[in-house]
């Protein structure tokens, strides 16, 4: 039984991606992504996309969505994304490193879903301010969001319609793509570049991978040169076989769909039996793997005594009583793990 709620970042590779590891480990290969994982992985995202794609294994999701927004922004442009951002916050001013100068600019959300208005109201005061200012060159989306929030396909169009009208290109970071994929039940391809993405961060580490993430552009001639950007970060491996096959093994006979419709259920079954219990709120709704909820400290307390991992999480607005919390299901989060949960937080409140 697991009591690790902290992230989905702690659970083990799955038994499909290992032995695909283990079967790419076989003799010898050419090297730099000249082996057939890595041309099976091309035809299989073509094929899941339902076009032509160019995507570039890379091992961090840090890298995948710095090297991307560096390909779609100059050293003197902007990349518009929700203030709290992974891009903004979590990846140690890597973004702002590769694009050569580029910087960010956050926008307020309350759910982590920024507006197309918004958008609009950016681009108005940069062109306003003429040469002073930086110029927006790109907006990023998180999808499924920090906030465990999903974007609807009809947001992500409003916004990309925004973004093109005024010449920016569009990035998901998709770390948990997966999982929104599963809440929203549509193709990848709806998901991204028919609703007008330009380039996505495919996150599969988090979801069953053992360490590799993709960057696919959904216009192969926007990816110019994007193999040297990779190769001077570091990022290009000699034996590249060994992450593509990663993701061959994720991809095929949707495993990347089973695991997250797996944490998704569990999220959904937590989520319920906290908000039923007394005292206790959502904070968001819970779209994919992520519960955020208020309770009473005496139950966020006695949870971690009885040795569950969550993290309590800064900057929400609760009362003086309450904490915030953050619990993440996975591909591994079974029914008795959940219930255990449950039941502690129920003895906290009997107690």
């Amino acid at each position: 039984m697991s009591r690790n709620f902290t992230s989905d970042n702690v659970t083990p590779a799955s038994a499909a991606v290992m032995a695909a590891v283990l079967a790419a480990n076989e003799g010898p290969a050419p090297s730099y992504g000249g082996d057939v994982h890595s041309a099976r992985l091309a035809a299989l995202a073509a094929q899941l996309f339902e076009t032509e794609v160019a995507v570039f294994p890379v091992t961090t999701g840090t890298a995948a969505n710095a090297l991307a927004l560096a390909q779609l922004t100059p050293g003197y442009g902007t990349v518009l994304c929700y203030e709290s951002a992974h891009v903004a916050t979590d990846e140690c001013g890597a973004p702002e490193f590769f694009m050569g100068g580029g910087k960010l600019t956050g926008l307020p959300a309350t759910d982590g879903k920024i507006r197309a208005e918004q958008v609009e109201a950016v681009v108005a005061l940069a062109d306003s301010m003429g040469v002073h200012h930086v110029k927006p060159a790109a907006l990023s989306l998180t999808q499924a969001t920090e906030w465990g929030t999903v974007y609807a396909l009809e947001e992500v169009r409003a916004l990309s319609a925004t973004a093109r009208r005024h010449g920016l290109r569009v990035h998901m970071d998709g770390a948990r793509f997966a999982n929104a994929l599963v809440h929203l039940g549509c193709s990848p391809a709806a998901a991204t570049w028919r609703s007008g993405v330009d380039v996505l961060s495919l996150g599969a580490t988090k979801n069953g991978a053992l360490c590799a993430e993709a960057v696919v552009f959904f216009d192969p001639d926007l990816a110019r040169d994007f193999d040297r950007r990779r190769k001077r970060a570091g990022h290009l491996w000699s034996k590249l076989r060994f992450l593509s096959a990663q993701l061959v093994a994720y991809l095929e006979d949707d495993l990347w769909l089973r695991n997250a419709a797996q944490a998704n259920a569990m999220a959904s079954t937590l989520a319920r039996g906290l908000a039923a219990l007394p005292g206790v709120r959502l904070l968001q709704s819970v779209d994919a793997n992520e519960v955020f909820a208020a309770l009473p400290e005496r139950c966020a307390a006695a949870l971690e005594q009885a040795g569950f991992g969550f993290y309590r999480w800064p900057g929400c607005a609760v009362a003086d009583d309450e904490t915030a919390i953050r619990l993440v299901t996975s591909y591994e989060t079974e029914a008795c793990d959940v219930e255990a949960l449950l039941e502690a937080a129920r003895g906290a409140d009997r107690a």
